[in-house]
């Protein structure tokens, strides 16, 4: 089995893919008019972002759009200041300016328009250690 990827549903397809094209710096690839998708290289995972029809099938069950508490999308970066930074005109809902953690990595979370947690984040130089 191969992790293939992580999929936010949203009611407005466009605007969060033009979001994370900003936070990526990449753009999308569009295979259908209802999907986009992040490709983490070629062995990395995939961000996907799908429109509400790419779940209809699934009628009450399916998941909501804008209603996730529980998950962080994240994305580890060379230089956590500098992405703010270059981020910041766009981020509507910072959660944690850029910070040091107790366990060492540099992070700072904000909300997407659907209002998902993002982490953007790089890890100690020197690395992690235990009690550190």
């Amino acid at each position: 089995m191969a992790f293939a990827s992580i999929r936010i549903i949203t009611d407005d397809l466009d605007r969060l893919v033009t979001f994370y094209e900003h936070v990526t710096g990449t753009s999308a690839h569009r295979p259908a008019p209802v999907f986009a998708e992040f490709r983490g290289g070629e062995h990395g995972p995939t961000l996907a972002i799908g429109s509400t029809a790419t779940v209809a099938v699934l009628g009450d069950r399916a998941p909501r759009p804008s209603s996730n508490d529980s998950v962080l999308v994240e994305f580890e970066v060379a230089d956590v200041d500098a992405e703010f930074a270059r981020l910041r005109d766009v981020l509507h809902d910072v959660v944690l300016e850029p910070t040091t953690m107790p366990w060492g990595n540099r992070s700072t979370l904000f909300r997407d328009p659907d209002g998902t947690v993002v982490n953007l984040f790089s890890r100690p130089t020197g690395g992690w250690t235990a009690g550190g």
